[in-house]
């Protein structure tokens, strides 16, 4: 193999796709996908990839300094993709240690590996760190989130995320570690472990329970494809500029009421309901503390430089995602049982 990739939380949601990118995209490297296996990891979503000649998976936790070590010193990489991470903001409200463990300090700790495997020998060496835009906080009704906008995270998973992207770019100016940075908006589309807005909305519309919408419902996401967005990783991993952030949005801004509309439209045609069935399962619950009213990215910068942008209209990768749940039924029972049924009951009831 030319090279070895290592690929931090590749049994996830956006890791999977990553994954599924290189391997099949660059048959001369290695990917090694690093993953611990907590709730939302699920090898089921890599399982055509299982026997691939240059796909390796190894159960580890990158806050485990001995077992990186390890990895590094048997595999010596390239280049590491880090996406390994505690991620919904609703969970860091119950659980906020978790996120400071994996996403600060599991993120600290794949820095000093790497600096110390690599010896700062670091010809033809990458470290991509993979961040959110709720680093930014909240917009009001205009403006965009750019490269430049000042941090301002409001939740325990957002401080996290925003303490790991400080650390990222402080080893590059203090050790010269080469770096990059994307900050992406909310991710759609398959395999996306279903706490999260649009699959517990196809999960709870499938069984005829109540969709719970936060607030009244007007808060603004900016939603991308995870296709495009494993597309655009590739990019930013091969030809961004090191030190460089790339903002990666879906030009799609939706508030969460009229997804969920649009979404209940989309399930009653498929489903072949009645129009307006699953609307009626609309429920309006608390709001969350914290609650940032709007993200919208400007994605100007990866489009001039790196000539990305997303391929499909958020109504057209809804359709796409609705039909991959529809016919994957079994993966979406699998997941959502057990441990995630208790949660479940404590978040929303």
């Amino acid at each position: 193999m030319e090279r070895t990739i290592f690929v931090t939380g590749g049994a996830g949601f956006i890791g999977s796709h990553v994954i599924r990118r290189f391997v099949e995209s660059y048959p001369e490297c290695q990917v090694v996908n690093i993953d611990a296996l907590t709730y939302a990891g699920n090898l089921e979503n890599l399982k055509d990839l299982e026997n691939a000649p240059n796909y390796t998976f190894v159960r580890a936790d990158i806050v485990n300094e001995d077992e990186m070590l390890s990895l590094f010193e048997k595999y010596r990489p390239d280049g590491v993709i880090h996406l390994a991470a505690e991620s919904h903001v609703d969970r860091s409200i119950t659980f906020p240690l978790d996120f400071v463990r994996t996403n600060v300090l599991g993120t600290v700790n794949l820095l000093n590996v790497a600096r110390k495997t690599w010896n700062e020998d670091f010809e033809g060496k990458r470290f991509h760190h993979v961040s959110t835009d709720e680093v930014y906080g909240s917009l009001g009704k205009t403006g965009f989130f750019t490269e430049e906008t000042k941090y301002d995270p409001h939740s325990p998973y957002s401080a996290s995320k925003a303490a790991s992207d400080h650390f990222v770019r402080a080893y590059a100016d203090t050790y010269g570690l080469p770096v990059v940075l994307t900050n992406c908006s909310n991710n759609y589309g398959p395999n996306h472990f279903p706490e999260k807005l649009i699959p517990l909305m196809i999960h709870n519309i499938i069984h005829e329970k109540p969709l719970p919408v936060y607030g009244d419902g007007n808060y603004t996401r900016d939603w991308l494809y995870v296709v495009d967005h494993a597309r655009a990783i590739d990019l930013v991993f091969h030809k961004g500029k090191d030190r460089e952030c790339y903002n990666i949005g879906g030009f799609n801004e939706w508030k969460n009421i009229d997804l969920v509309r649009l979404l209940c439209k989309q399930m009653d045609e498929k489903l072949k309901k009645e129009p307006g069935t699953s609307e009626k399962l609309i429920a309006f619950v608390k709001d969350r503390p914290g609650h940032d009213l709007r993200y919208a990215i400007d994605a100007s910068k990866i489009n001039k430089e790196l000539g990305w942008n997303p391929s499909v209209t958020f109504e057209e990768g809804l359709s796409k995602t609705i039909d991959w749940y529809l016919e994957n039924k079994e993966w979406l029972e699998n997941v959502t049982s057990g441990a995630y049924q208790e949660y479940y009951k404590e978040q929303y009831s």
